[in-house]
């Protein structure tokens, strides 16, 4: 079945069914939704090289993957990529995905705006001050951060959470709970989340009154391996830490690992809080959840961003777009008052 076909049965024109499956503003949402029955009822499916000449656009989303960035071996980008594909799909749009090496990263964006490859970009792990957002705003083409870069009110579109208001609530619960020695076990604070994650912590200790001790915080790709070598040398000290903050779950398994090699209580004698991104193939849920933590759902903010970047492209004039959004503090079994040692 072709559009005329269609637009036949349905008693439009060509012109309104194209506008209507296109998500055009200026058709209602009944004829959308009429409109989108039909194609559904008589199997249309639009053919893509005639819907971007008809439209001058292609229907895609781009984005760029360097090589030597960690999203590469992170699941919880996996997790992020499959929301924002449901809404991709459900709207009609592709992803073009381009793996390059790091080095190419900035000519790999350039490329896609000139060849016209796609109507908007999302972009992800933003680094403190990253210098893509002034390439990205000569590019012409509608672009998001996941995450945000500098102070954020640079006149571009963003979707964030709260990194440091959660690690400082996190500290803050801890020292509530009578501990002093804390170890953050951070991200690579090169990038914007783990340097805002790592003020928050900071923010704590300051307003507690206690010391600022880098020897105390650590930072890397989030895994594991790493959570697990950090916390066996720091409860190897002969003044080890009580509490340690993570910003993974998968570092905190980690650390879960060293604590129960070393012969001690979870909750009781070290205690644990993570940030916990919701993650669908690693929850941390139950009744008592395993992890204190802070949470937030990485797949909805997938699925945000990529309906916030479908926005900026129908409607070109509107203005950047930003949300943050606070977390939860889960109590789980990993934390406790600080042991009498």
């Amino acid at each position: 079945m072709n559009l005329r076909e269609l637009s036949q049965i349905l008693g439009l024109s060509t012109t309104t069914v194209s506008r209507a499956l296109n998500g055009y503003p200026e058709v209602s949402e009944l004829t959308r939704a009429r409109v989108a029955k039909a194609a559904s009822d008589y199997g249309y499916a639009p053919n893509n090289y005639a819907r971007r000449l008809a439209t001058g656009r292609t229907h895609s989303i781009g984005l760029v993957i360097p090589l030597a960035e960690h999203q590469m071996i992170n699941p919880v980008f996996a997790d992020f990529l499959a929301g924002a594909g449901e809404v991709y799909s459900a709207a009609g749009y592709d992803s073009v995905l381009s793996i390059v090496p790091e080095v190419d990263e900035v000519a790999s964006y350039r490329a896609m705006a000139s060849e016209r490859k796609v109507d908007g970009l999302l972009v992800s792990a933003p680094r403190v001050n990253d210098p893509r957002l002034e390439i990205l705003a000569d590019l012409g083409l509608p672009f998001i951060f996941h995450g945000r870069t500098g102070d954020a009110d640079e006149g571009y579109s963003w979707i964030d959470i709260n990194n440091r208001r959660a690690f400082r609530r996190a500290t803050e619960l801890l020292i509530h709970m009578g501990h002093r020695r804390i170890v953050l076990i951070n991200g690579q604070e090169a990038l914007a989340f783990a340097a805002r994650r790592r003020l928050g912590y900071e923010e704590a200790l300051i307003e507690a009154g206690l010391p600022i001790d880098p020897d105390l915080m650590r930072q890397d790709e989030m895994t594991e391996p790493f959570g697990y070598e950090e916390a066996r040398k720091f409860l190897e000290r002969e003044a080890p830490p009580t509490a340690f903050l993570t910003s993974s779950i998968l570092s905190a398994y980690g650390v879960l690992r060293a604590v129960r090699e070393a012969g001690l209580q979870l909750g009781r004698e070290v205690s644990i809080i993570t940030h916990d991104d919701d993650l669908s193939f690693l929850p941390n849920s139950g009744d008592v959840p395993l992890f204190t933590a802070t949470r937030s759902s990485v797949r909805a903010a997938g699925k945000r961003a990529a309906q916030m970047l479908i926005d900026l492209i129908k409607s070109p004039g509107l203005p950047p777009r930003t949300e943050l959004w606070e977390v939860d503090l889960t109590i789980g079994r990993s934390t406790g008052p600080v042991p009498n040692r």
